[in-house]
């Protein structure tokens, strides 16, 4: 009989905790517009307009604090000023990942920052000798402001500071040692 009563009171607690979990989970979408550019390059540069696309999940930690995970499909890159390739588009196109800590207000408004890498999905430049420009994996950070409705949708405005450097070939000519860096606007919707 104790061996009942306690495999019950595991299940009822364990039965609360998981309806108590889900009520915290939350997923959503989202979309919006990229612009990008190099920072630390030695060769000049001009922004690049792209897009962002993707799903998120969040898990409240209580009602001011959540933890947030974004999956996006993001294009980055530059365009080349100045010498032969005068014009030229250099287009990146990540996985993104990244994973912030949501402070959110009592009136909707948010503030978030966290880490944030990316694996190359496609590169659309090619050098001279046609090797790969850039690295695989990009890695920096995010911070963000944003205003969320109760009903769910909300819109948001981030800035991506990379990290880690994006040429993959070394060259005596050219500084390949150079950073994405990224600002994002985004509309979404968290069910």
């Amino acid at each position: 009989m104790k061996k009942l009563i306690l495999l019950s009171l595991i299940l009822a607690s364990s039965n609360l905790f998981s309806q108590s979990f889900l009520d915290r989970l939350h997923l959503g979408i989202k979309a919006g517009a990229n612009y990008s550019d190099f920072s630390n390059a030695g060769f000049e540069t001009e922004g690049l307009a792209g897009f962002h696309a993707g799903v998120a999940v969040a898990l409240d930690i209580n009602e001011r604090f959540s933890i947030q995970e974004d999956f996006l499909y993001s294009t980055q890159g530059a365009k080349l000023k100045g010498g032969p390739l005068d014009g030229k588009e250099l287009k990146l196109s990540y996985a993104a990942i990244p994973i912030v800590v949501k402070y959110k207000t009592s009136f909707g408004l948010y503030f978030e920052a966290g880490p944030q890498v990316g694996i190359l999905v496609s590169e659309d430049f090619k050098t001279l000798t046609h090797a790969d420009f850039a690295e695989k994996i990009d890695a920096g950070m995010v911070a963000g402001i944003g205003y969320q409705f109760e009903n769910g949708l909300g819109i948001g405005a981030r800035y991506y500071f990379g990290l880690t450097d994006v040429g993959k070939l070394k060259s005596a000519s050219v500084n390949t040692d150079f950073q994405n860096n990224s600002s994002q606007v985004s509309l979404f919707y968290m069910f």
